[in-house]
This record gives C-alpha cells, sequence and structure tokens, in this order.
C-alpha cells in the first residue's frame, strides 16, 4: 500500500517484554473507555469491574481517559481524576495492574503511575504468557492512513512540545481539553470514518516480535482479523453505558486462549 508522504515510519519499534509469573491463570485487557465526569454511567460500569474481577492481572491499553491535562490534575481532592486514580489504586492492590498511554491520555506521567499503584507499559510490549508470545499496543502507531495525526503525534510525544503544554495553568489546560471534547463529539456525530490498522505493519511487527497475535484498541472497531496464516490482529472493544446496547468488554486471556466477556451494567 503507498501512503502519503509524511513523517510516519514503517520501521519496526523496539518491543520491551514481560514474562508473566507462572501463577497466572487470567489476564484481562481493556482500552477505550473514555472516562470522563459527563459520563458517570460508564465510570460507576468500570468501578463494578474493578471490584469483581477474578484476574490475575490487568492490562489497560490506552484511552482510560478522555482527556489527561497533567498529573498534577489529581492534586485537587475533589476533581475527576483524583477520583478516578482512587478507584485503580484500590484495585491495584488486590491485582497488579499495567498502563499504556493512548492517544487521549498520552500525558499521564509518573505522578500518575506512583499515584495509582500501577506500572506502566511501553508501547509496543510483548506479553509471554503460557509459552506464547502477544504483542500488546494502543493501536494508533499502527494507522499509518491517518496522516494528519501521525504528524501531531510525533510533535506531541516530544518532550518540548509536553514541556510547553504543561507550564501553563491547570485551569487552561481544562479549558483547551473541554475543546478537545467538543470536537472529537462533533467529529463522532458527523460520522466520519477513522483509519484502522495497516495490515503489513501489523505482520510485520508480529513476525518481529516472535507473535502470532496482537491485541490492540484505539479504532472502537472491536473484532477478530486473520492477517496471515497463524498470525491474527484482536480488536478491544471502547466501553460505553449509554449505548444501546451498552459497550463494556473485556477481553480474558487463559490457558484456553482469548474470550470476550460482556459486563452486564446495573
Amino acid at each position: 500500500m503507498n501512503h502519503p508522504a509524511s513523517p510516519v515510519t514503517t520501521t519496526v519499534p523496539r518491543f520491551e517484554e514481560l514474562v508473566a509469573p507462572s501463577h497466572w491463570r487470567t489476564v484481562d485487557f481493556i482500552s477505550d473507555l473514555h472516562l470522563q465526569a459527563s459520563e458517570p454511567a460508564t465510570v460507576a460500569a468500570f468501578q463494578q469491574y474493578l471490584e469483581g474481577t477474578t484476574a490475575d492481572a490487568l492490562f489497560i491499553l490506552g484511552d482510560l481517559f478522555e482527556v489527561w491535562v497533567g498529573d498534577d490534575a489529581m492534586s485537587e481532592p475533589s476533581s475527576f481524576e483524583a477520583r478516578g486514580c482512587a478507584l485503580l489504586r484500590a484495585a491495584a492492590q488486590r491485582l497488579p495492574v499495567y498502563f499504556m498511554h493512548g492517544n487521549r491520555d498520552f500525558l499521564a506521567g509518573p505522578a500518575f503511575l506512583a499515584g495509582c499503584g500501577i506500572t506502566g507499559l511501553a508501547d509496543p510490549t510483548v506479553l509471554v504468557f503460557g509459552g506464547q508470545r502477544y504483542v500488546l499496543s494502543h493501536g494508533d502507531l499502527l494507522c499509518l492512513d491517518d496522516v494528519d495525526y501521525q504528524r501531531f503525534r510525533l510533535q506531541a510525544r516530544s518532550a518540548a512540545w509536553q514541556q510547553q503544554f504543561l507550564t501553563q495553568p491547570l485551569a487552561t489546560r481544562r479549558v483547551q481539553a473541554r475543546g478537545i471534547r467538543q470536537e472529537s463529539e462533533a467529529r463522532k456525530q458527523s460520522g466520519a470514518t477513522y483509519a484502522d490498522v495497516d495490515s503489513p505493519a501489523a505482520i510485520a511487527w508480529m513476525q518481529a516480535a516472535g507473535a502470532h497475535t496482537l491485541i490492540h484498541g484505539h479504532t472502537h472497531r472491536p473484532a477478530d482479523h486473520v492477517l496471515a496464516a497463524g498470525l491474527q490482529r484482536v480488536v478491544l472493544s471502547d466501553w460505553d453505558a449509554a449505548a444501546l446496547p451498552p459497550r463494556l468488554e473485556t477481553l480474558r486471556l487463559s490457558s484456553a486462549g482469548l474470550e470476550r466477556l460482556p459486563l452486564a451494567p446495573k
């Protein structure tokens, strides 16, 4: 596939590796919850899930929050960010929780991880579980046709851009965040289509990692794709408790393989 001229590179990235402890029997994956104060039903469903999961570990593969304006937002005790981290902190006392940045919460930093008691994950990471290797990613880096976004991603992940943004007053950043949410909602209502993961790039990642499965979110298109002989791409669902029917799905990995588990909201 020929892609428009852009700063995007199809070079296979370096993979971090996480070997699951031998006592892990089940692992859960979620992504794209886009938690925000204006959607309390989804927040409540997330709390319900955290309190009830029987998994041995939880992997959050990006966009847990609709937007993250900086770790200092947690310093306001009544803030949505502080309440969200309290939920994670309570869960992390029962099971290990791993967090990978998405395109909405990429500014979550060391203070966020430490405050929530969770572990950061590089994108991509290879999980070794049950003798098999799984590539974990948020997925945005593989959407090569979204040239404008890839250009912004390259800029926004730089230390200079982030420092410039985070030095602004918290109130100013919150105003900008509201603008981002409004733009996102307008695009959603317009029915605009989003770029999907580039299949050749996904195959290259799996082959380089010695893995048969890529697990990712970002696209909001939950499905299982066979890309080549023995290679599959498994897309996580986004969460929306207000949708009809509600979208509240966990992907569980066990010795039996991968299984999608819908959460019934209370």
